[in-house]
């Protein structure tokens, strides 16, 4: 099977003018997927010639053969022809007929298929020839520091700068939607003062709704730093609005945490470099928050929270309650993190 580009890649060649004669666009994250068509929509054919030579489809209005018969005949005008065809997963079950097609597709025609929320197994023929004759492109989730990422470079490309906490604060409150990200991150562009190029803690909580006293970003740092009376006053704020601040998103939050944590206190290396390389991170910005919750929690301290943690998640979902609501459940979780047990050392 041919290589399969990158999305920077793909993008990179169709700026440079350049079009396969078969997109066939996957995965669970539609970001990257509605970027490719969108781009393709909107400059593989001029305006003028859209309403002759570009149709877009829904897979429920369709069929394959529909579609391959339209993608076999020659433009009206101009130079080519696009097919999009929208939710292409509901027409996997004859994708086997793209082999047929590709053996000799029409050169003068753009098809493109986006098929979200699945793929395509990669071992099958039809894989390897839209492979080999066009993109096969994988549009996979990201993760936690992925998503952070994307948002550093999504403000560079567009000529902006935002720090480290103002990149978490956005992603606590959105989440790793990456498409809502992105219009969030318009709406930061358009919000900055004439002249200036930076993205502040301050901006994000104005433009895109999060309060800066009581986000997970901010929790999470009460935490680290053993502040009882702050943590006790954010977690008043989430019993009060549980409904953004469930217990199962502080949990997961708290608990990504101590889990590096705890493999920072396996580190051979306790440096800064060190435990960056024991946590797989790129940089160092983020192990200042490790060192300071070594000096707070002990290894012993830390497998304890782990499975406090670990014990309120179950509680919280139902397993081995005892009619605690869900506010007493946070209250008893908060309580356990911040004061040692009777039997700890």
């Amino acid at each position: 099977m041919a290589l399969e580009l990158s999305f920077i890649q793909i993008m990179s060649e169709l700026k440079s003018g350049t079009y396969r004669p078969i997109y066939y666009l996957m995965g669970e994250e539609p970001y990257f997927i509605d970027c490719i068509s969108d781009y393709i929509e909107e400059h593989a054919i001029p305006e003028e010639e859209r309403d002759f030579n570009q149709i877009e489809v829904y897979s429920l209005d369709t069929s394959m053969q529909a579609v391959l018969e339209r993608a076999r005949s020659f433009p009206m005008i101009g130079e080519r022809q696009v097919i999009i065809v929208k939710e292409a997963q509901h027409l996997a079950k004859d994708v086997e007929l793209l082999s047929a097609y590709l053996t000799m597709p029409q050169p003068r025609t753009v098809l493109v298929f986006c098929h979200k929320n699945g793929v395509l197994d990669k071992r099958k023929k039809v894989a390897s020839d839209i492979a080999a004759k066009g993109i096969l492109f994988s549009s996979k989730r990201l993760n936690d520091e992925q998503v952070l990422h994307f948002v550093s470079e999504l403000s560079l490309s567009k000529g902006l700068s935002i720090d480290s906490k103002s990149s978490s604060m956005m992603v606590e409150f959105i989440g790793p939607d990456l498409s809502r990200i992105s219009k969030e991150m318009e709406k930061l562009t358009v919000a900055l003062p004439c002249g200036t190029n930076n993205i502040t803690p301050e901006l994000v909580e104005r433009m895109v709704g999060i309060s800066k006293d009581y986000n997970i970003f901010e929790f999470r740092n009460a935490v680290v730093q053993k502040n009882i009376f702050k943590v006790n006053q954010i977690a008043v704020y989430y019993e009060k609005n549980s409904k953004n601040y469930s217990i199962q998103m502080v949990a997961a939050v708290l608990f990504q945490f101590f889990s590096n944590l705890m493999l920072a206190w396996y580190a051979p290396d306790k440096t800064e470099k060190g435990i960056a390389e024991q946590l797989g991170l790129k940089s160092t910005w983020g192990v200042k928050d490790y060192i300071t919750g070594m000096k707070n929690y002990n290894a012993c301290d830390v497998m304890r929270i782990i499975s406090e943690l670990r014990y309120t998640d179950a509680r919280s979902k139902g397993v081995n309650t005892t009619g605690n609501s869900v506010e007493g459940l946070l209250r008893e979780m908060v309580f356990s993190i911040m004061h040692k047990q009777p039997n700890d050392i």
